[in-house]
């Protein structure tokens, strides 16, 4: 079977000495070469490759950004200058790591790892959500792909987070994006002081908080500055009260 492969490398040199170097294996077919995450994430939807070299620190978006943004990622070997990251590869189910400079021996070992896991029919699982800053900080931004258009939201531009079966809805201004990442998983890495579960199914950023109503007993409604208005349990409200 011949596998086809994604090469996704901000430097052409490198670009162009990986090509050459798969292009020696008899079952790998280049399919195509990116610069970039953006172009990574459309050119990974229209040509479905089977495995994808992906460089870790590049311009826009990084590999693990990349990764997130794809509803079902193809097998991944990571290509990079830089050993710091290799537990976060192994974490979203890297097929193996490679650190540049490496050699055709070496290259050669991650195939032969590619093709015994494709061959087992092994898939990654979706990744987690890539992180953007330091261990332990929240997180700088928040990745949305909305068709072929990726949306790189400023936390504080959200207005609030609704659950919606097994993903999310954000309202940005008058938009609302969907995104493939579970309430809590979203709620753990954005900032505390910013965003406070209101509800079981909603995130609130406190900015956008101009008051709220009794709606019912025990149960409150949230104003917003927009005129939005979504529900706020009694945990939540007990929550508001103590940070507010």
């Amino acid at each position: 079977m011949t596998l086809r492969a994604l090469i996704v490398d901000d430097e052409e040199p490198a670009r162009r000495l990986l090509a050459e170097r798969l292009a020696a294996a008899a079952d790998i077919e280049v399919v195509g070469e990116c610069r970039n995450g953006f172009e990574a994430v459309q050119a990974i939807q229209r040509l479905v490759p089977d495995v994808v070299f992906l460089d870790v620190q590049m311009p826009k978006l990084d590999g693990f950004e990349v990764l997130e943004l794809l509803d079902e990622p193809p097998a991944v070997v990571f290509t990079t200058a830089y050993d710091e990251y290799a537990l976060r590869a192994f974490e979203v189910h890297a097929v193996d790591y490679l650190l540049k400079p490496f050699g055709e021996q070496r290259l050669g070992e991650a195939l032969a790892r590619l093709r015994e896991r494709l061959a087992r029919g092994e898939r990654p699982a979706p990744p987690p959500l890539a992180r953007t800053a330091r261990a332990g900080a929240p997180l700088e931004r928040v990745l949305v792909r909305d068709g072929e258009r990726i949306h790189v939201l400023a936390p504080e531009r959200i207005d609030y987070v609704e659950a919606r079966g097994d993903g999310v809805v954000l309202k940005v201004g008058d938009r609302r994006l969907r995104k493939a990442t579970p309430l809590g998983e979203l709620a753990a890495e954005l900032d505390p002081r910013r965003f406070l579960r209101v509800h079981r199914s909603y995130l609130l950023n406190l900015e956008r908080l101009a008051g709220l109503e009794l709606y019912a007993k025990d149960s409150r409604v949230a104003l917003l500055k927009d005129g939005s208005r979504i529900p706020v349990s009694r945990a939540g409200y007990a929550r508001l009260r103590e940070l507010l």
